[in-house]
């Protein structure tokens, strides 16, 4: 077993004055590049870099997002304290060269690599940059955290446990594709790992690929269509994942091109790219490789449930070691497969666990939140004081944003289109909207600080009837338009869940599966999947009082109690600021905008 490993050393005694340490987290040069500002021990503020800059999972260095996170902490570049990535590209350097000298892997994918590492070492002067300082100006101590160190960091410093079994799993970083481990207090112990070239988060990322989905961070695609297939393939799974002892699994490289040909990545100032995974064995064993606007056929459903279901053997077989080595009833989750939400909905039912926590940003988003928690506990030993009950940590925008924003697309909100109505009471407010939610309409809900993570939780959603047949296919024809086998999930009040649910238990990110009470699954069918479940999000009043007001005041319209939530945004990432909102609006054929206090509603007669 490995030993544990330090995030850095020679730490400053320093701290700014009378707030203790600032510490900026940072995820750069890879795939959802995103900034996180810790301050006395406290999140301030984190964001993806993509809501700036419109691009989905945009890669590159955060520029925009440290720039907002130093904003709403009211500090300037010289008073961070300490600078925090989730990267360390001189860790596994041994295993590194071991396997660079047996396999003699492509030397341009070797030079791709090369160029990324040096990014990554000395961020200062990317940092200097995008704050307008010449980098003598930070007086910043900068500390490179293992990737996956920092990922069971991003879930357990935040979960509010003091003690817990730490999980991560993922494509990979730092040469290591699964880590796991032990949270007690603010210490940290890694236990053993999982090393390169052999991955379920790549195993998922091939099978993604064969079936024709591209795009990067498509795997979600491929969750929601095992559902329609049965895994009929997964004997010949097995044979590509064999499962190995204590908790182990590895790959049939034979399979895969990535340990010999390379995997081509764009990380640079843009969305990412990956080049193909999977070999020509993984064609020869089940079928051609879908075209990507090819149909979808029953074959294709069947290998996604196989792959879903084959990812769940792996995973649970890990799991289920994890507990017997460290014997706790509390699991805290990360690494972009803790977003593989339908296996995290039955980890009470396949493992020993009884106790879970998943960080709202559990990719590498999150690992700049990770990285900084992991600098402050691990490295200067400080206590903790913070817990992540909620994921509202972007910007906001007052009514006077929203009044502005209005006032210059007042053209394409002539009387003859749209009505315009404030409403200052609150409880007016979000009656007015649960109405238009019951008849049916589409509403565009924007409110307070921008969601942290893949997923919309109510301050940047559009809500819905869940009650309609036919809402799925109304969202993906006025808006979506997207997939028809992809679900559309429920955000539920926390004291209803264990009517409507089979499993009762928080929530609050989005990131578990359960399935619906069958009894209950006729009254929601626009959030039931295929197969019974639903991928909800639980509510309560403290978290988000104008969201939870707003189901409250459906529930009383229609003895529901909750509304389908879906993202808002139209193929571009999550709107962020109201002009967003405000084209979002105008370019599809939502209903009802509700802007902050202000309800904008389409004319009768408008288009």
């Amino acid at each position: 077993m490995p030993k544990q490993k330090n995030s850095a050393a020679n730490v400053s005694p320093r701290t700014s004055s009378g707030y203790g340490y600032s510490i900026l987290g940072v995820n750069a040069y890879h795939g959802d590049s995103s900034a996180c500002l810790v301050r006395d021990g406290r999140l301030v503020a984190a964001v993806e870099e993509e809501r700036f800059r419109r691009v989905k999972h945009w890669a590159g260095f955060p520029a925009e997002s440290v720039r907002y996170c130093l904003k709403e902490a009211g500090l300037a570049p010289g008073d961070i304290d300490h600078v925090a990535l989730n990267r360390n590209p001189g860790a596994n350097l041994l295993k590194k060269a071991l396997f660079a000298f047996s396999k003699r892997p492509n030397l341009e994918a070797v030079r791709d690599r090369l160029k990324n590492a040096s990014k990554i070492k000395d961020i200062r002067p990317s940092l200097a940059a995008a704050l307008g300082v010449p980098p003598g100006a930070l007086r910043a101590q900068f500390h490179n955290v293992e990737h996956h160190r920092a990922h069971l960091a991003s879930a357990f410093f935040v979960s509010g446990f003091d003690s817990a079994a730490v999980v991560s799993v993922d494509g990979f970083g730092d040469f290591v594709s699964a880590m796991w481990g032990e949270g007690e207090g603010k210490d940290l112990s890694v236990r053993d790992e999982v090393c390169f070239p052999h991955s379920l988060g790549l195993f998922y990322l091939a099978v993604t690929q064969h079936l024709g989905f591209w795009r990067y961070g498509d795997e979600y695609k491929v969750m929601g269509l095992a559902a329609y297939g049965e895994p009929r393939v997964l004997d010949k799974m097995r044979e590509i994942v064999p499962l190995g002892k204590n908790g182990g699994f590895a790959l049939n490289l034979d399979y895969f091109v990535h340990h010999s040909e390379g995997v081509s990545m764009l990380w640079d100032e843009g969305e990412p790219k990956l080049g193909p995974a999977f070999s020509k064995k993984m064609e020869e064993a089940f079928g051609p490789a879908r075209e990507p606007d090819g149909p979808v056929t029953d074959r294709h459903k069947d290998i996604a449930a196989s792959a879903q279901a084959m990812y769940e053997e792996a995973f649970f077989h890990l799991l289920c070691h994890v507990h017997r080595e460290t014997k706790k009833e509390t699991l805290c989750l990360a690494g972009g497969c803790a977003m593989n939400s339908v296996a995290n909905g039955k980890i009470f039912e396949k493992t020993p666990f009884r106790k879970l926590y998943v960080q709202a940003a559990a990719g590498d988003a999150g690992g700049a939140i990770g990285a900084a928690f992991d600098v402050r506990h691990s490295l200067l030993k400080e206590p903790r004081a913070f817990k992540m009950d909620h994921a509202y940590w972007g910007p906001a925008y007052g009514e006077g944003d929203i009044r502005k924003t209005l006032e210059s697309k007042k053209e394409g909100l002539g009387a003859e289109r749209c009505r315009i109505e404030v409403i200052a009471d609150e409880a007016r407010l979000c009656r007015r909207a649960a109405e238009a939610v019951a008849a049916g309409k589409i509403v565009g809900w924007f409110q307070g600080r921008m969601e942290w993570g893949p997923r919309a939780l109510g301050n940047r959603s559009i809500v819905c009837d869940p009650r309609r047949a036919d809402m799925k296919d109304i969202l993906n024809l006025k808006i979506k338009r997207r997939e028809s086998f992809r679900p559309f999930a429920p955000s539920v009040l926390r004291e209803r869940v264990a009517d409507w649910f089979e499993t009762d238990y928080e929530v609050p990110f989005m990131l578990q599966v359960y399935p619906i009470r069958e009894e209950k699954r006729g009254e929601i069918p626009a959030v039931t999947h295929v197969n019974g479940s639903g991928r909800l999000q639980t509510v309560t009043r403290e978290q988000n009082p104008r969201y939870y007001r707003l189901i409250e005041a459906f529930e009383t319209l229609t003895g529901v109690p909750m509304v389908l939530n879906t993202s808002f945004n139209e193929n571009e990432p999550i709107v962020c600021r109201p002009e967003e909102a405000l084209d979002c609006f105008l370019r599809t054929r939502m209903d009802v905008l509700v802007l902050g206090n202000h309800v904008i509603e389409r004319s009768a007669s408008g288009p």
